[in-house]
């Protein structure tokens, strides 16, 4: 410190230099790999080697050989149960994505094949799901009239799903899967609401008994063709509808009350299908209105890889459909799995997930199948009925497949009113106001973007409610990084603690000192704000103190602990700073910089600038060094003065 009676004990070290190449690799393994997800091959034989990385890919080869019998009864029954929820959703979220009611069963066999023996969740019960269903729907049908074209209608269906399943293996095997927490909390809620909402609506055309609908999504092109088609309303159709809806509803609240019933609530869609049926089968109500399925052709997955176009007019849309509702279907089924597994205490790896996620959906591709993932319902029922592994996949499988080869003819008096009933029942599960309401209370932020997304997919569309919410949520990023947090810190009494002035009314300022916190690394983007925000906190700060005719501002502490980084801007910031603080004879001290900090002081020679007598390990350590060097000067000074007087007498 320049005085013998000030002795600093401890000083902060400039980390040891790391060459270049090897901090980036640092970094980016970090961003990629932090679950170093190789080190059970280090030091091991070559065929050792070659089975870890065999079962890393391939977790089934991981967990098979300890499979029990006793883990096999319960996937047995949770497999037959899920099964029975996976027939009618299967055959209506076909509807929504304007696909054959057999695509939907198709979709259910083939992939949760594959994902049983590369997923790495316990619980994940694999199907199609409502929302990418809708999206496929309104994207591709925008471009080519599923009932004027069908065949070219599913090669693009196909396509997008292939070229969705190459995305989602491409991240997983890329380590890419952080791009997916762009999609925040409040975005995920906001856009499964209005999705919610804008199925649940569309499903009017069912429960109505309409013919003809608009293909838009947005909430005022679906009302106007309801009520532009009121003389076509169909009151035999309203009726079964409503009916039906009240019996899942009455299941789904038993079910909630009563836990142990669960499988009731997981088995009233398949009841609703066979109670339908067999109405209209006797009652002939397919000729008074009443829409039904019709034929459903018999046998398992046709070859459809022939069938994938990769040129033409529509290969753009099938990629922009394919990316969307592939990123949408990663993030559901992500947070599906990490949900249930953490119930159960057990970690699943996201991008196992991911590579899981691809390759069923390019396999699907190529065997008839269109977009799946893990939707919620299912896996809470596949969770609920006591699955042990993801056998109980390969039971529904094996289900969906025995309906495929004998029992599809049975749907053919299927009403269409009953599929409509079981798609409102389960959207409306979706729409999460408990989790909006949560949102208010805690983040106002938050519950904007939860509410853009909810209001851009209900009044546009599903795409535009994506993306508006998406880009609020990096507003709310940039923003973060743009204009940092800085407060004022006070001593709280009787303590070495330093805490915000605003947050603890008991802190008290520092005679003298000015400690300010900087919440964020220094970027060129927030430098030159920082740059003046520090300014006005010095020139608010002397206001206060010749106002109150205390002693003058003489030192700046810079409490560092949140700057986890700077770059060459946030440098000559600092640089500017203490040159400006110099003229104004006015100390700049930091408090605690970080390793990458004091880095790259060293190398910019602010270091000897600020000189590193001027850095400390913490705040409280700082600021006994100040107040010690004032303590000195006020001697001094009231040393010269006692002699002056000295002398004049």
């Amino acid at each position: 410190m320049g005085n013998n009676d000030y002795e600093f004990k401890q000083c902060v070290e400039i980390p040891p230099p790391q060459p270049f190449l090897k901090s980036l690799a640092s970094s980016i393994k970090e961003t990629l790999f932090p679950d170093d997800p190789f080190r059970s091959l280090r030091n091991q034989p070559l065929s050792r080697k070659m089975v870890l990385g065999l079962q890393y890919f391939v977790p089934i080869l991981d967990w098979l050989p300890r499979y029990t019998f006793g883990f096999f009864k319960a996937d047995l029954v949770a497999g037959i149960t899920i099964a029975s929820l996976a027939v009618p959703q299967g055959i209506s979220y076909a509807g929504l994505a304007n696909l054959p009611p057999i695509i939907g069963l198709y979709s259910s066999f083939v992939p949760p094949l594959v994902y049983a023996m590369m997923g790495s969740s316990k619980d994940l019960a694999v199907g199609t799901i409502a929302v990418p269903s809708l999206l496929i729907g309104s994207m591709l049908g925008r471009e080519v009239h599923p009932k004027e074209n069908p065949y070219l209608y599913m090669q693009l269906a196909f396509t997008a799903t292939f070229f969705a399943g190459v995305l989602q293996a491409s991240l997983g095997l890329l380590r890419l899967g952080f791009i997916v927490d762009f999609l925040s909390h409040a975005t995920i809620v906001g856009f499964m609401g209005g999705a919610a909402t804008v199925v649940c609506l569309q499903q009017l055309k069912g429960i109505l008994g309409l013919v003809h609908f608009s293909h838009s999504t947005d909430v005022v092109s679906v009302m106007k063709s309801i009520f532009s088609q009121t003389h076509q309303w169909r009151w035999e159709s309203g009726v079964l509808g409503c009916c039906f809806l009240f019996f899942l509803f009455l299941t789904k609240y038993f079910s909630k009350k009563k836990k142990a019933f669960f499988w009731i609530n997981a088995m009233a869609p398949l009841t609703s299908v066979i109670l339908g049926s067999i109405l209209v089968y006797f009652t002939h109500a397919e000729n008074h209105g009443v829409q039904v399925i019709g034929y459903l052709k018999k046998g398992l997955n046709p070859l459809s890889a022939s069938e994938l176009t990769f040129g033409g007019p529509y290969l753009m849309t099938s990629i922009k459909t394919g990316i969307i509702t592939g990123i949408i279907a990663l993030a559901e089924g992500i947070a599906v799995g990490r949900s249930f597994a953490a119930f159960k205490n057990y970690h699943i790896d996201g991008n196992k997930e991911m590579l899981a996620f691809g390759m069923m959906n390019m396999v699907g591709s190529c065997t008839s199948c269109y977009l799946t993932a893990g939707p919620f319902s299912r896996t809470a029922v596949n969770f609920n009925a006591g699955c042990q592994s993801a056998v109980s996949n390969i039971v529904m499988a094996t289900a969906v497949m025995i309906t495929l080869l004998f029992l599809t003819p049975l749907f053919h008096y299927t009403p269409l009113v009953v599929l409509s009933s079981i798609i409102i029942a389960a959207m409306l599960g979706l729409i999460d106001y408990e989790a909006a309401i949560h949102l208010w209370k805690i983040d106002k932020f938050d519950f904007m973007i939860c509410i853009s997304a909810y209001v851009g997919v209900v009044f546009g569309s599903v795409e535009i409610g994506l993306i508006v919410a998406v880009a609020i949520s990096l507003l709310r990023i940039v923003l973060s990084v743009a204009r940092p947090r800085t407060f004022a810190l006070g001593n709280i009494p009787n303590s070495m603690a330093y805490r915000s002035l605003n947050q603890y009314p008991a802190a008290q300022q520092v005679p003298g000192i000015l400690i300010l916190h900087v919440d964020a690394p220094i970027y060129f983007a927030n430098a030159g704000y920082l740059r003046e925000r520090i300014s006005r906190w010095i020139d608010e700060q002397e206001d206060r103190l010749k106002c109150s005719s205390k002693t003058e501002l003489q030192y700046i502490i810079l409490d560092m602990t949140s700057v986890g980084s700077i770059d060459t801007s946030g440098i000559n910031m600092l640089k500017e700073l203490n040159r400006s603080l110099g003229t104004m004879c006015i100390k700049l001290v930091l408090a605690n910089p970080g390793s990458e900090v004091m880095k790259k002081l060293h190398k910019s020679n602010l270091i000897d600038d600020i000189c590193k007598e001027w850095m400390f390990l913490t705040v409280g350590e700082a600021v006994s060094a100040c107040s010690f060097m004032l303590q000195s000067y006020k001697q001094k000074a009231k040393a010269i003065d006692t002699e002056v007087s000295d002398n004049n007498v």
